[in-house]
């Protein structure tokens, strides 16, 4: 019994694939001034290079395979920048990509959109202005229909320079992420006082403060919900 168990150990081991999931990750902020207090021009910028670094490290195991991630930022201030993808439309949406014959969407706008369509996940790093999600994030998703993120999971990241990290806006972001059929995975992952968390370069302050154990344990759901999406995408298509 236990040559079989080692045998069959040694068979999974030889059999483990790499599974790498194309995410996209949503910067929800498009801020690029510095308060009059002082401070980051945008403190996201600390969070989605931590995110960003713990993503291109990641390699977990789920079943028989392990799971990696190809990843896509999409920042709104080189979406609605000079030359950006969606600069001919501009952060008020007045030209969403489906109200447009395809054949005059801009190229840059199509590569943007295929990306979209393309991704097995998605995530969302976001502040929160005035209580809900700031404008740009929902500008951004919302250039693009309902079409290209249905049957896909998704999860949230908020962070805040104070205590509450966000969470307010993470409850009107889920509204949103359900109505494009990108269904939000349960766990939240919300970094408060993010200057005393996060370096500049995105480091952490301390690699043992438990607010960063959150990415993981929401990573590993939307990982889980990627893979069994994908696998009932290709049996059955989408609805």
């Amino acid at each position: 019994a236990v040559l079989y168990d080692l045998l069959s150990n040694q068979t999974a081991a030889n059999i483990m694939t790499t599974t790498t999931l194309k995410t996209v990750i949503f910067l929800g902020s498009a801020r690029n001034i510095t308060p009059p207090w002082g401070g980051d021009s945008r403190l996201g910028d600390r969070v989605i290079k931590w995110v960003k670094s713990v993503m291109e490290s990641r390699e977990e195991p789920l079943g028989a395979d392990t799971i990696s991630h190809d990843i896509r930022i999409i920042d709104p201030i080189e979406i609605f920048g000079p030359n950006g993808a969606l600069s001919y439309s501009g952060g008020e949406l007045s030209k969403p990509t489906f109200f447009m014959d395809q054949s005059t969407l801009p190229a840059a706008a199509k590569e943007l959109q295929q990306a979209i369509n393309e991704a097995d996940c998605y995530l969302v790093v976001s502040p929160e202005y005035n209580h809900i999600m700031p404008p740009a994030l929902s500008s951004v998703m919302g250039h693009f229909g309902g079409s290209n993120y249905k049957c896909k999971p998704s999860g949230i990241i908020t962070y805040s320079p104070g205590i509450f990290g966000g969470m307010r806006a993470a409850m009107t972001i889920q509204v949103m992420l359900h109505e494009l059929g990108c269904l939000p995975v349960s766990k939240l992952c919300g970094i408060g006082n993010v200057s005393e968390v996060l370096n500049v370069d995105g480091t952490p302050k301390d690699p043992e403060d438990r607010m960063l154990n959150q990415l993981p344990d929401l990573l590993q759901q939307l990982e889980w919900m990627a893979v069994a999406m994908a696998n009932q995408r290709k049996l059955t298509g989408t609805f």
